[in-house]
């Protein structure tokens, strides 16, 4: 999941006259009631969530058969978004990555089954790590991303090179193909492993052989050309929308490189449902989630998530990068996807209104069970300190303080005061990532309908790397 992080726009706003944004069209072929209950469904979204502007596309019977866009891609003058607007797909991107390695696989170049170390000896016990084992999060390298907002530490450019070298030579966080925990670390090495074998550069070869076939013509490197065109945004807990802060060049690579229009990232959909760009083979393994040493299915395969739907096999990946958030749902055997971009990051919206659309494509979806925690009162006393603008900054590591600053900490203060005491506050979920535990909140409060979710990540040192607050839909 996950996972997933944000950028400037003033690069693109120069690029953007050169952009042939009527390439991309607008298309409106379902029925007036369909259309009605999409739209009813992506503003109610919009409006729960506060999110800026959201852009989709969906796909029957295997064509593009709707694509709009909400809201505004630009807050401060008001723009309205298009659907010809490229967003930042974030993790989404891993997809093409791993795709980009099936293909080098085809051509007999590598193998997924190869140990790392024959590429690059010099990371951690990389003769134990398949490629197989980086593309499906089992290697047990850590994860250098897994905040939901951007560090002090990322606002300066980066290398790949670099990454690695603070990343994957430290200790794994388990032995490889015994565990699953999402690592974007794994996508930079296997980023670097494609250059390496290939000769090219990742993004090239994406546009030459897999973009330009399936006639996705407005896709950008998000990691080296500035940023799509709709700007970015993020907030402090229920504070203002603001500009999200700009990442360093190199963070994203081939962990998240990519923006492009909900139209585009439709046609790659097709291009999964038709098996358009790979042998049937490499697409079975492409959508076979990875079974651990001990049998344990994983559910993720290789750069997408594979579950089921009331008995329809569903594909799909979140995406999250500085002030975008994105999900991509394909249903392959029902020839069905749906594409949902947004504006902001650190925000269910994508996600919701994906899952929103889908019963009224098919059934609805059966509901979540959701484990409790013992960490509810430390984080309800540092959410009440937050009411009050104060924060004992000993809990949290040099980072998390960097993000909370005098502005931080007056919006969260100033939005969640008048909101009083929670009525309840508890755990809804846990997981490992990044060397870190993470755990997820649900607050609610006896005079507001408002409900709000708390993010957290904790250092094996009890700090904490990430203390986030968001409405929930």
């Amino acid at each position: 999941m996950n996972l997933f992080l944000r950028r400037s726009l003033l690069l693109l706003s120069l690029f953007a006259s050169t952009i042939a944004l009527a390439e991309v069209p607008t298309v409106d072929t379902i029925s007036p009631d369909l259309r009605s209950k999409i739209d009813t469904a992506v503003e109610q979204g919009l409006t729960k969530t506060e999110i800026p502007s959201a852009s989709i596309a969906i796909v029957q019977d295997g064509k593009v058969v709707y694509t709009h866009a909400y809201g505004f891609a630009d807050l401060n003058p008001k723009k309205p978004a298009t659907p010809q607007m490229p967003y930042a797909v974030g993790s989404i991107s891993k997809q093409f990555t791993a795709s980009a390695m099936l293909w080098l696989q085809q051509q007999g170049k590598l193998s997924l089954d190869d140990p790392v170390s024959k590429y690059f000896p010099e990371l951690t016990r990389s003769s134990e790590v398949t490629i197989r084992e980086l593309l499906s999060h089992t290697s047990g390298y850590q994860d250098y991303w897994p905040e939901d907002y951007v560090m002090t530490s990322m606002m300066v450019p980066a290398t790949a090179q670099s990454i690695v070298d603070q990343w994957a030579k430290k200790p794994l966080d388990f032995d490889p193909g015994t565990k699953w925990q999402y690592s974007n670390t794994n996508y930079v090495i296997a980023g670097m492993i494609f250059e390496k074998v290939s000769g090219q550069d990742l993004f090239t070869f994406l546009k030459n052989n897999f973009f330009s076939k399936l006639g996705m013509n407005d896709v950008y490197n998000y990691d080296q050309d500035g940023g799509p065109l709709v700007e970015a945004y993020y907030r402090h807990a229920l504070g203002p929308l603001r500009v999200a802060p700009k990442i360093g060049r190199g963070w994203v690579y081939a962990a998240g490189e990519l923006a492009m229009p909900a139209y585009d990232l439709a046609l790659w959909d097709i291009g999964i449902m038709n098996q358009s760009l790979l042998s049937p083979e490499s697409y079975t393994q492409f959508e076979t989630p990875f079974k651990l040493k001990d049998g344990k299915d994983t559910g993720y395969a290789l750069g997408v998530g594979v579950g089921d739907f009331q008995g329809h096999k569903v594909v799909a990946h979140d995406g999250e990068v500085s002030g975008f958030t994105a999900m991509n749902l394909v249903l392959p055997n029902d020839h069905i996807a749906i594409v949902v971009l947004t504006n902001q990051d650190a925000s269910p919206g994508a996600d919701q209104i994906g899952k929103e659309i889908v019963p009224l494509l098919l059934n609805p979806a059966g509901g979540e069970s959701k484990p409790s925690s013992e960490n509810e009162a430390a984080a309800r006393k540092i959410f009440n300190g937050l009411q009050h603008g104060k924060l004992d900054r000993s809990l949290f590591t040099k980072l998390c303080n960097d993000y909370f600053t005098p502005e931080a900490l007056s919006d969260y203060a100033k939005s969640l005061a008048p909101l009083g005491e929670p009525t309840t506050f508890h755990q809804v979920r846990e997981s490992l990532r990044g060397g870190m535990t993470y755990h997820e909140f649900e607050a609610t409060f006896p005079n507001s309908p408002v409900k709000l979710d708390i993010t957290t990540y904790t250092m094996p040192d009890g700090k904490l790397e990430q203390y986030l607050v968001f409405p929930t839909p």
